[in-house]
């Protein structure tokens, strides 16, 4: 099969074979077939990726925007016309059902059309407040800029970091997750298709430890943005730090609580946080894998969840009514599986429990429901990354915004009710990076920022948000009189 698909970097608007001629396996998580052998990117190879992406950004600074926003409009199209392969290679390596691959293809483009301007929006301050001086601040590029993306949504991870990397004037090194990096390296194909010069967005394949760990000690490369776990985002940190203090974006994990009152809209409190926790195999760091629901509603809010949870095919992502594929990997599908042994020590087993038999290959998990669960247990205060929804009751909004807020976590959180006053109230006092009144993760605005509170993030990603992040300050002083007076 890897000899139908491109397996090679992507350097210089070319593919080519790692200079070591190191590779690594991919495996289908869905049949545990062997899928393609892929290039594993080194120090070598980063430094020719460095190299090519000097020379066009220099270039590519100075091309007006009039003349770079036809080229994003350009990818955006290519990347929906090209969907149904990009489907089938996420869902090859991943396992990403190719039903929910729609909003994926979408998200991608979308946001590359969404850049296409934002350099128009990459503007200054004055000042006249210093006497005989005008004072001003411009923004400008880092120059060479890096990512490193996950596996679970890559190509959305993609675009979130390189579309507004270019619109602010950098180039960019890309290093794709060693679990998923065959539809970004098509992605390649199309971004040379479409005409961005060569060097511009250069993509690497390779494990953290060896292609991101070079990435991130690299002594030129200025800024870098990861998405991924919090203990690989504070090596990641220490790493920038070490090497030449780079400026560093993080989007981290999370335990995103959902509290629901009984005044809320039960049917669409249990639709919304099902599909938060459910949608991807529950692969997905915003998901509401905590649920609270007030006293009283408990039995039914459950009987709704187990009811739709249950009605969902669970199988063959390349099969177009399959809902759940597979965990990512079998590392992934271990780490989850494990949590559930924790959870039935600490909870009351609802619903699934253990991995799901789909024809005797591929590492399925059943969708699982605790409640009742031990706050203090691994399984309730770790990131589990899977179908596993964890449901305990509350008596009080006290008591409740106490027990969401008490994680390490902040990435999202919901309240469910149709009072207006406690929504604004638990939007203020929930202490988290995004707050949803009556919707759940991952619910978005392309013009609104996304990132964590305390340990799920550093800074913000999307809209000019984005651009920001990829963007020095400086200042400039312009004395226009010929006196001297420093007092």
């Amino acid at each position: 099969m890897s000899g139908t698909i491109e397996t090679r970097l992507f350097i210089n608007n070319e593919f080519v074979p790692a200079r070591s001629g190191s590779t690594f396996a991919l495996y289908n998580p869905a049949t545990e077939d062997h899928v393609a052998d892929v290039s594993q990117a080194e120090a070598a190879d980063i430094e020719d990726a460095f190299i090519a992406a000097t020379a066009a950004q220099k270039e590519w600074e100075g091309i007006p925007p009039m003349r770079k926003s036809p080229l994003y409009g350009k990818l955006a199209g290519l990347i929906m016309l090209h969907g149904d392969e990009l489907a089938r290679l996420e869902a090859i390596s991943m396992g990403k059902p190719y039903s929910s691959f729609m909003f994926d293809k979408m998200a991608c483009a979308g946001l590359f059309g969404h850049y296409a301007s934002a350099a128009y929006h990459i503007q200054g301050q004055s000042s006249l407040n210093t006497p005989g001086m005008i004072n001003m601040t411009i923004k400008q590029p880092y120059g060479v800029v890096a990512a490193i993306i996950p596996w679970n949504v890559s190509l959305i991870m993609f675009a979130m970091k390189v579309a507004p990397a270019i619109a602010a004037g950098n180039a960019i090194i890309v290093k794709t997750s060693e679990k998923a990096p065959l539809a970004c390296l098509k992605l390649a194909a199309l971004i040379k298709q479409a005409g961005f010069p060569p060097g511009l967005i250069n993509i690497v394949s390779g494990y953290g430890n060896i292609t991101g760990k070079v990435l991130a000690e690299h002594m030129k490369i200025r800024k870098i943005a990861f998405t991924g776990s919090v203990p690989t985002g504070k090596k990641i940190m220490q790493m920038a730090a070490a090497s030449n203090l780079k400026n560093v974006t993080l989007e981290l994990g999370g335990k995103s609580p959902a509290i629901i009152f009984a005044d809320a809209d039960l049917d669409m409190a249990a639709k919304a946080t099902e599909f938060s926790i459910h949608q991807n195999s529950g692969q997905h760091c915003q998901a509401n894998s905590r649920v609270f629901v007030e006293e009283g509603i408990l039995d039914q809010y459950l009987e709704k969840v187990v009811a739709i949870m249950t009605s969902r095919k669970l199988g063959n992502p390349l099969e177009k009514d399959t809902w759940q594929g597979p965990q990512g990997d079998e590392t992934q599908q271990k780490r989850v599986l494990s949590m559930i042994e924790n959870g039935k020590t600490n909870g009351e087993l609802v619903l699934g429990g253990k991995a799901a038999d789909v024809g005797g290959k591929g590492y399925f998990v059943e969708p699982t429901i605790f409640k009742n669960v031990n706050e203090d247990a691994e399984i309730y205060r770790e990131e589990i990354f899977g179908p596993v929804l964890l449901v305990n009751t509350f008596k009080t909004e006290e008591d409740v915004i106490r027990r969401a807020n008490d994680t390490e976590y902040g990435l999202f959180a919901s309240v469910y009710t149709r009072n207006f006053e406690r929504a604004m109230r638990f939007a203020k006092l929930l202490e988290s990076g995004a707050v949803g009144v009556n919707c759940s993760a991952p619910t978005q605005g392309l013009d609104m920022p996304v990132g964590g509170w305390k340990q799920s993030g550093v800074g913000r990603e999307m809209h000019m948000y984005a651009v920001e992040n990829f963007l020095e300050t400086k200042t400039v002083y312009f004395k226009f009189d010929h006196s001297f007076d420093m007092h």
